[in-house]
């Protein structure tokens, strides 16, 4: 029963929605292409760091990546309901499968694999929105929810498979970063043939054929399209600088944005230079911090509704901050503690004490501390914002996310070929503990709305739906029979969809 009295609707199983074939074929697609994506992220980091030796330069392939979602994002939600999604589908893994073997065939220069990637990440912006419209094509209304929270999860899991596990296992293997991404362009083509077989998904109503004056009436709406998120750009602004509570739920989230983004900058540095790890290892410290990040979601799923969620994300950036600090010392740490266990010839803790092990459980804590800022942050950002706005400014408040995420990453490049990666890597985790701590003493005493609150009952949280929870929220509102009494506040479920 809900906190209302209702009862609570069982949600369908994950094996209900798979038995839909069409949806099976849509997630295969996502599947490989998501773990293919981010196994060429893995592949071109190491290629660009071997070609240039220069941190700057992985910088820019970096911004690759992410510049052109941020510009092109708009527009091309206006090709997208324009066209038969299936052909859209059909096309952009055929054309990236094709771009990827242009990429294998440039080898180490580095121009070629700028060009070719941005290609690559046009080609995207295109390709996302147009699997998110289709997944209604190939399920009924009732199985959305869950359909969703499965390629939420999908999204989610594929950055820790691809560039955390299969990227750097492959190149073990096969010793070779280009591999990669010559086995990546054949799941490409794979996606493509699972595309095929998709129901055709036309546009309707004012976009269908024959409603608008082709292709001019498409560029008319491109360029209202850029018009209006200008506008709305604008207008989003001027509500981060009425609500200070949006200002810092935006830089909580700018925080976690940058650390990706320089962790993919300097990772392949900081495995060599701080760890004496060898580059290709860096899945020792992405791996176990992606995992932290998953048992980050349990134990908020489980706990988070009897803490205040403004604590939580300070505690959380305290403790990335400080995680961060102790894995930039993680070899004097590791030598000190062998010293330690050789001196009291007690019990052997060399596994314990090795520097692989300090580095895997600083990185595990790390990622949990890194869930603990992202998700509630997210669920904070999205209950500030009226409903009457929230699709239109949560949109433009995401830009601002990324767009203040190029500085750090367009900075820390430059800046470590200058000073070494362990003196940039010590100032962000600095800049990391510092924001924490002036978050809480800049924003006070928790105010009794942040101390308190009432979840919505009828929310229904995809992830928890994908995963055949019978309930409709990250945690169950229970009716205690005790009338005035308000449950302990929780983080609600809709942020996962975003994180």
């Amino acid at each position: 029963m809900t906190a209302a009295g209702q009862p609570i609707a069982e949600q369908p199983s994950a094996i209900e929605v798979f038995k839909q074939r069409n949806f099976l074929r849509l997630w295969l697609a996502q599947l490989v292409t998501q773990i293919g994506g981010n196994m060429v992220l893995f592949a071109l980091i190491l290629i660009v760091r071997d070609a240039t030796g220069s941190n700057t330069a992985n910088a820019l392939l970096i911004l690759t990546f992410l510049v052109p979602a941020v510009l092109l994002s708009a527009v091309a939600g206006v090709y997208v309901d324009r066209i038969d999604r299936r052909l859209i589908l059909i096309g952009t893994n055929l054309i990236r499968g094709i771009l990827f073997i242009a990429l294998w065939a440039v080898g180490e220069n580095f121009w070629l694999i700028i060009l070719f990637n941005t290609a690559v990440s046009i080609v995207n912006v295109f390709f996302s929105p147009a699997e998110a419209a289709m997944i209604p094509k190939v399920v009924q209304r009732n199985l959305l929810t869950t359909a969703n929270g499965i390629f939420i999860l999908t999204l989610n899991a594929a950055f820790a498979l691809g560039f955390a596990l299969l990227g750097p296992l492959v190149v073990n293997i096969t010793g070779s970063a280009e591999t990669v991404i010559l086995i990546v362009a054949l799941l490409f083509f794979v996606a493509t043939i699972a595309c095929v077989a998709l129901p055709s998904a036309p546009p309707s109503g004012e976009h269908a054929p024959g409603s608008h004056e082709g292709a001019f009436g498409t560029v008319v709406d491109a360029e209202h399209a850029v018009e209006s998120t200008i506008a709305e750009l604008r207008e989003g602004i001027g509500f981060i600088q009425r609500h200070r509570s949006i200002s810092w739920s935006l830089l909580y989230l700018g925080i976690t944005a940058s650390l990706v983004g320089v962790l993919g900058v300097l990772g392949p540095d900081f495995a060599e230079e701080t760890l004496g790890l060898s580059a290709r290892d860096l899945a020792v410290v992405v791996l176990p911090m992606g995992f932290g990040i998953v048992m980050g979601i349990l134990l908020l799923n489980a706990y988070g509704k009897y803490l205040p969620r403004r604590r939580v994300i300070e505690g959380g950036l305290i403790a990335l901050g400080v995680g961060l600090l102790l894995l930039s010392i993680a070899g004097p740490i590791s030598q000190f503690l062998s010293q330690a266990e050789a001196a009291s010839d007690l019990v052997d803790l060399s596994s314990v004490t090795s520097l692989l092990g300090i580095v895997v459980v600083l990185a595990f804590l790390a990622g949990i501390a890194y869930g603990f800022v992202a998700i509630p942050s997210q669920t904070q950002l999205q209950e500030d914002l009226p409903e009457d706005v929230r699709g239109r400014v949560f949109g433009v408040l995401n830009m601002l996310v990324s767009i203040a995420s190029f500085v750090p990453i367009i900075i820390v490049g430059p800046f470590s070929d200058l000073v070494g990666t362990t003196v940039v890597i010590l100032m962000v985790a600095t800049s990391i503990l510092i924001s924490g701590v002036a978050s809480v003493v800049l924003r006070g005493p928790l105010r009794p709305e942040e101390s308190v609150t009432v979840a919505d009952p009828h929310a229904v949280d995809p992830i928890a739906a994908a995963l055949g929870a019978d309930r409709p929220t990250w945690y169950e509102i229970e009716s205690k029979g005790t009338s005035g009494t308000q449950p302990p506040e929780a983080f609600g479920g809709d942020a996962a969809d975003r994180d």
